[in-house]
């Protein structure tokens, strides 16, 4: 390990801890001060890194006492400090004792010296191991002390072999910047070992809270480039350097770097950006966030997107109910005995000081620092509780009242919002518990129209960046990007992007599911045939004729989504159409799963389809190889299908590519899906009902309409979403979505139906008692859904 050093006389500037934080990605940090200097312009330094100091001759005890307790790790002393034993209320393990190197006059170390021993180089000696060996015997230094070598090896790998030979290395922080002789990199790249045949280097990467995010590999140049950039830059074994997130936007801050013991494997300690590590759109390759992390993401999330009048939304705004919850929740934890009851009434006074925390802007990482630092303090306080605050009052202005005014009078703590209840909070770690529910009569028009917003979606500009690069590069390298990019996001090394669709007999199916496909196949096409008409001629006036007729376009590109989930009823959706109306050359884009090919279902449609070809890739490459063209992949006329937001970026991109000459279908945003239930409803039917949607993706917005329903008939809904979310497979897409949905009560169906248009949702259900006599009402919804057993 390396300790990197700074001579300072005054506070530092801004340059000065950049350059810090470039030279501390592998080691500690020592401070060496010239003059006094106020600790508290320090402390955020101290709580960031693990840092020494090296105070003036001039300092007294209690500056060293001082820093210590601001969080410094320990303070370097001399020989004669401690043989005079001149701050007695240091403790010996907080300090260093520094030894001078003099070939001329040897200092030994004097009785009582700590175990950690620095031993300082002249500048003119080359540092070597054999340099340091000698030194520790002329200076008599015990076998067990532990040795911090200062000054200046020759080279990095010299450098590394002194770390190597179990000594700390404490060298000027300017030596050890990128292109510096001693940079981090160059030494770290001297002891790197590697057994395999690539020479790469196995690293795990994880964040500041040490979850581990996902396995990858370092090179030589990988390792300086990441250390030049402070950013997550890996080696790809087949694609060179790799930016981590540079296409995806999910990019990373490198905080720190370690090598393992026998110097065969890295750590990188990062701060994830974007939506997560991991290809698939989790936060890492194992997994999902978990326990206290997951909890901040969430309610960073409901911080910016809570619906107005919420639980949650009230508790970021109003400081009294959120101050009045804590209160209440700390006393009911400090009157707790059980151990279960314990850890309930802790779970609430973490969830709520979490809901402080991210208020304020205020991270996990800044109270563990907190935390650590106060675990290094050396003066430690009596420790008894203190006296009890007066009552709040109605001010908050915490100045002194002005001359001549009365006192203001004091009030008494707001109560609750809710009677307090025997279950958790609504937002629970790792599972979900029940959707939040306003009342239609109890809310604002402000508030009514804010639950109409949708959950905030991804950046357009962001996004933009992201998929253009893409597009621009399928544009110009054709099948060879198609495939590089398949292989990045899909994980599949494939020899061509398309393939032909086999003869139906040939796709293998259970019977079950052939014959479901053939029901619905049979359905969707009578509808669609049905909506053929014939040429409209009309004589606008004598000898003028005006007429309107149809022609099936001729090329077009069918995007079905299958990254997470097999959506055969999307193929449905696109490829009859496009058979009923004739066109002639169809090609349908799917991305392929782990082994390469395709769901059997969506290829069963294709076939019955008539569609010749499948064009393995999915996303942004997918649509500009049908935009543009490829030399495999046909062009399109026009592009048809939802997808993520990358998809519909690109389908808006290259619609508006004037060079592209290709239309799209529609912008497709997140999925949702309103269900306006009376007490006639089967729970079962309403809970499936949401949870369709839900499923869908994490951006998918549900909404129950309740008309009318009784405390206990909501609660039979709410317990049935939870039972049947628990046996969903894809649950955890399903859980985010419903923290971004919610329950209206409504007094009449009316009133539900005249909310339902204000919200104008993309799938409406009826399930009410009379729902054919609702449809009149209905003015704004893209498809409604009528009786119970319309399921969407």
């Amino acid at each position: 390990m390396i300790v990197t050093t700074y001579c300072l006389d005054s506070q530092p500037d801004a340059k000065w801890l950049e350059s810090v934080k470039s030279s501390c990605m592998w080691g500690d940090l020592n401070l060496h001060f010239t003059k006094s200097v106020a600790v508290k312009a320090f402390e955020p330094l101290l709580r960031s890194f693990h840092c020494s100091i090296q105070l003036p001759e001039t300092a007294t005890e209690s500056d060293v006492l001082d820093f210590l307790d601001a969080g410094a790790t320990y303070v370097v002393v001399t020989p004669e400090q401690i043989k005079t034993n001149a701050m007695p209320a240091v403790p010996k393990n907080r300090t260093a004792c520094c030894v001078a190197v003099d070939c001329e006059k040897k200092t030994l170390l004097p009785e009582g010296a700590p175990s950690l021993v620095i031993l300082d180089f002249p500048e003119h000696v080359p540092v070597t191991c054999a340099v340091v060996a000698q030194a520790c015997q002329d200076h008599k230094i015990p076998d067990n002390s532990q040795v911090i070598v200062s000054g200046k090896p020759p080279t990095c790998a010299e450098a590394g072999k002194v770390i190597e030979a179990g000594y700390t290395l404490q060298v000027d922080g300017a030596l050890t910047l990128p292109d510096a002789p001693l940079s981090i990199a160059g030494v770290l790249n001297s002891m790197l070992k590697s057994d395999r045949e690539d020479s790469l280097i196995p690293t795990v990467v994880v964040d500041e809270s040490e979850t581990c995010l996902g396995l990858v590999y370092s090179s030589p140049e990988s390792l300086k480039e990441a250390l030049r950039t402070r950013r997550g830059v890996y080696q790809s074994r087949k694609r060179g350097l790799w930016y981590k997130g540079e296409s995806s936007g999910d990019t990373q801050d490198l905080l720190r770097v370690d090598i393992d013991c026998d110097y065969d494997a890295l750590r990188f300690i990062v701060h994830q950006n974007g939506d997560g590590f991991c290809h698939l759109k989790r936060y890492g390759c194992f997994g999902s966030r978990s326990g206290l992390d997951a909890m901040v993401k969430i309610l960073e999330s409901r911080k910016q997107n809570a619906p107005a009048g919420s639980y949650t939304k009230r508790l970021f705004d109003d400081n009294k109910l959120l101050r009045s919850k804590l209160l209440e929740e700390a006393q009911e934890l400090a009157e707790a005995e059980t151990p279960t009851d314990i850890a309930w009434e802790a779970a609430d006074v973490l969830y709520f000081t979490i809901v402080k925390c991210v208020q304020n802007g205020v991270s996990l990482s800044d109270v563990e620092q907190m935390l650590e630092q106060r675990s290094r303090r050396v003066r430690r306080r009596k420790g008894d509780a203190k006296p009890a605050k007066p009552a709040a009052t109605a001010s908050t202005d915490r100045s002194a009242a002005p001359a001549n005014t009365a006192p203001a009078k004091s009030v008494p703590e707001p109560k609750p919002a809710t009677p307090k209840s025997p279950h958790p909070p609504v937002i629970t770690i790792g599972k979900f518990s029940s959707l939040q529910v306003h009342t239609n009569s109890c809310i604002s028009a402000c508030e009514r129209d804010q639950l109409c917003r949708r959950p905030a979606v991804a950046d357009n500009d962001r996004l933009t960046k992201i998929v253009q690069p893409i597009l621009d590069d399928v544009r110009s390298r054709g099948d060879k990007a198609v495939l590089e990019l398949t292989a990045k996001f899909d994980r599949v090394e494939l020899s061509s992007p398309i393939i032909a669709v086999p003869p139906m007999d040939e796709i293998h199916l259970t019977a079950d599911v052939r014959d479901a496909l053939e029901v619905a196949y049979s359905n969707v096409y009578k509808f669609h045939k049905a909506q053929l008409t014939d040429p409209l001629i009309v004589e606008t006036c004598p000898g003028v004729t005006c007429s309107r007729f149809a022609r099936a376009i001729q090329k077009v590109g069918l995007y079905v989504p299958g990254g997470t989930a097999v959506l055969p009823s999307t193929a449905l959706m696109l490829s009859i159409p496009a058979r009923v109306a004739g066109c002639e050359n169809v090609i349908l884009a799917t991305p392929p799963r782990k082994d390469g090919t395709v769901s059997p279902e969506v290829l069963y449609v294709a076939a019955k389809s008539g569609i010749k070809t499948i064009l393995l890739a999915g996303g942004a490459q997918a649509v500009a190889a049908m935009a543009y063209g490829t030399d495999s992949v046909p062009k399109v006329d026009k592009i048809c299908g939802p997808g993520n937001a990358f998809v519909t970026m690109a389908k808006m991109l290259v619609q508006n590519d004037s060079t592209a000459m290709v239309s799209i279908d529609m912008p497709a945003g997140p999925s949702e899906v309103m269900v306006v239930a009376d007490s006639s409803a089967n729970p079962v039917f309403v809970a499936a009902d949401l949870l369709s949607q839900a499923e869908h993706g994490p951006d998918s917005q549900v909404v129950l309409v309740a008309v009318d329903l009784s405390a206990d008939e909501l609660d039979r809904v709410q317990k049935e979403v939870v039972s049947q979310l628990e046996a969903l497979p894809r649950s955890e897409t399903a859980v985010i979505a419903l923290s971004k949905s919610y329950v209206l009560q409504v007094k009449s169906l009316a009133e539900g139906l005249e909310f339902a248009n204000q919200y104008a949702p993309e799938h409406l259900i009826l399930n009410v008692r009379g729902a054919a006599d609702c449809l009149k009402d209905v003015v704004n919804a893209g498809s409604v859904f009528i009786g119970p057993y319309s399921a969407e």
